[in-house]
């Protein structure tokens, strides 16, 4: 018999799905203020922050789609849904990176800092329920 441990017991999905791309939000908020004061290009917070309203859109999109074990197509459709997204930011970056390489150091950080509060505070509302079995 093989023990679980606390990071593999399954949960049921936070009932706040919300909080993670507030807290995104948040961050690319809070980073205009900052390339304000430090006298950055707006470029690369305003490329990021559409960057983040689209995937955000595109995600709200995908939360539709409900797989199932007898809807396989649905699985198969949200599957490639998450993987279009995740080329879409990577094509963005590169663009911009491409063209302009501090452009796109900034798009990239914004961008990368609002992912990690979104990625963070969900683990954490995931993490803090209580295991099912």
């Amino acid at each position: 018999m093989t023990k679980v441990g606390i990071l593999g017991s399954p949960r049921p999905a936070p009932a706040r799905r919300l909080v993670g791309p507030l807290a995104g939000a948040l961050v690319i908020a809070l980073a205009l203020p900052l390339f304000v004061l430090a006298g950055w290009s707006l470029k690369g917070w305003a490329i990021a922050a559409v960057l983040w309203l689209g995937v955000q859109a595109f995600g709200l999109l995908l939360a539709r789609v409900r797989p199932s074990s007898q809807n396989v197509a649905a699985s198969g459709a949200l599957a490639a849904g998450m993987m279009l997204r995740l080329l879409g930011v990577l094509v963005v970056l590169l663009a911009v990176a491409s063209s302009d390489r501090e452009l796109g150091l900034a798009v990239a950080l914004v961008y990368g800092a609002a992912y990690t509060a979104e990625l963070a505070v969900g683990l954490l509302g995931y993490y803090a329920q209580k295991p099912t079995a």
